[in-house]
């Protein structure tokens, strides 16, 4: 295998470690609020999945960022609609 690979996955199970332990260790309470926050650091991540794919270095690495793209972005949405339902629930009857 090539050593750039080895490395890259190397870097994505570690993360996808990390951020399993930290998300785990937030209560629920915070988890809305914080999820609104993360929304600035998911486009970002549509952002790298963008510049990934568009290197056309081989296949595999358009596939692998177009699908990086549209799971960014479905998190960006979710967030969005997540924190507009919260927004929602503080808004005062008009009834």
């Amino acid at each position: 295998m090539n050593e750039t690979l080895i490395a890259a996955l190397f870097v994505f199970v570690l993360a996808s470690f990390t951020g399993f332990e930290v998300i785990n260790k937030v209560p629920p309470t915070l988890h809305t609020p914080l999820m609104s926050g993360s929304n600035a650091i998911s486009g970002i991540a549509v952002l790298g999945a963008i510049v990934a794919s568009g290197a056309r270095e081989t296949n595999l690495s358009v596939i692998l960022g177009l699908i990086a793209v549209i799971l960014a972005m479905v998190n960006v949405v979710g967030g969005f609609l997540v924190t507009d339902r919260m927004l929602q629930m503080f808004k005062k009857k008009t009834s």
